[in-house]
């Protein structure tokens, strides 16, 4: 496809690091999702991966959100887009096809946030776009989110993916997303809408091939070259990616369980939003389910496991939290914790 560069090397085994690049030419937010999972287990063991892909009228939320409090899914629905859950945490995200969705999958040791933002950064600056890293997850141009990224890491393969917003519909992305008052204000802006941009008001005439392109040659310029292109169509093909379909369009993934609580709390911190909710029976919490947009899925599902069969009470409450891995998460929910009325 294009001229190849210099052989990259994995320094820490001291052998070539394979590359491999693959462009989805589905809009299925489902097949792209389950795609993207078996290119995880399958191929990121054995070096990097960029896969490029687009959804069409979807909102994908994170791993531990609750779809019906983060989306206007009936709305969805009548309207004819999907609802999508991924396995990174995080939050809510509406995708048309004016956006481009990247991921790139590798060995947990290989890892490196700064070379795979360098690849997205470098490839927006190449289209003569300024743009630059802030915070935990966001790229801004003009002061402004165009990408937002989230993370997964499995036991030895990790990956790291976002979007791009080149022309999304900046109408529909406010219309399906219900973002909570406290997330607005914590961020202190007027509306979702206000703090992105698209890239498109930075350059008019830039097309979604325009970028794909500028990314491909941006992995190259990391990584040092592509070895392998992989076919889409094969790939989904594969009996692996079909049954990952089946858990990606189920009702079980998408919404999960969702009971009545009988005690519900929930608050806001600078890491992110968490909702607790609680059903009890003579004084003992027999379910338990957290909700949060936190990039932290471990500590989320830590919390929640530990939240069931303990005593309901704000010192049993508190008692379970504090037996958590010391963190900023544990020790702002402990502080919280304390105020709590029972």
């Amino acid at each position: 496809m294009f001229a190849m560069s210099p052989i990259h090397l994995d320094l820490e085994v001291g052998r070539e690091l394979k590359t491999s690049f693959i462009d989805s030419n589905s809009f299925d937010p489902w097949l792209n999702l389950a795609v993207e999972e078996y290119l995880l287990s399958s191929y990121a063991a054995e070096g990097v991966v960029l896969y490029l892909w687009q959804n069409a009228h979807t909102v994908v939320i994170g791993r531990n959100q609750n779809a019906w409090q983060e989306c206007h899914v009936d709305k969805l629905a009548r309207e004819g887009g999907k609802l999508a859950r991924r396995l990174s945490g995080g939050g809510a995200v509406y995708h048309d096809l004016g956006n481009l969705n990247f991921t790139f999958l590798m060995p947990k040791r290989r890892y490196d946030l700064h070379c795979q933002l360098a690849v997205v950064v470098d490839a927006v600056k190449s289209l003569g776009i300024a743009a630059q890293f802030s915070g935990r997850n966001d790229i801004l141009a003009d002061g402004k989110k165009f990408s937002g990224n989230a993370f997964y890491h499995g036991k030895d393969t990790s990956y790291h993916h976002g979007t791009i917003l080149l022309d999304v519909d900046m109408k529909k992305l406010s219309m399906y997303l219900n973002v909570s008052k406290s997330k607005i204000e914590s961020k202190g802006i007027k509306s979702v809408v206000s703090r992105v941009v698209n890239l498109k008001e930075l350059r008019p005439d830039l097309t979604i091939e325009t970028m794909k392109k500028a990314m491909y040659m941006g992995f190259i310029e990391e990584y040092g070259q592509i070895d392998t292109i992989l076919d889409f169509q094969e790939i989904t093909s594969r009996e692996g990616v079909k049954e990952l379909y089946g858990k990606y369009s189920s009702g079980e993934w998408l919404f999960g369980n969702s009971p009545e609580f009988d005690f519900r709390i929930d608050n806001r911190f600078n890491w992110g939003g968490v909702e607790i909710g609680l059903n009890v029976k003579k004084g003992i919490v027999r379910d338990a389910i957290v909700y949060s947009d936190s990039m932290d899925l471990d500590f989320i599902h830590n919390l929640q496991e530990s939240l069931k069969s303990i005593e309901f009470s704000q010192e049993g409450l508190l008692k379970t939290v504090a037996t958590l891995q010391e963190s900023v998460e544990r020790n702002d929910l402990l502080e919280w914790l304390r105020t709590v009325e029972i």
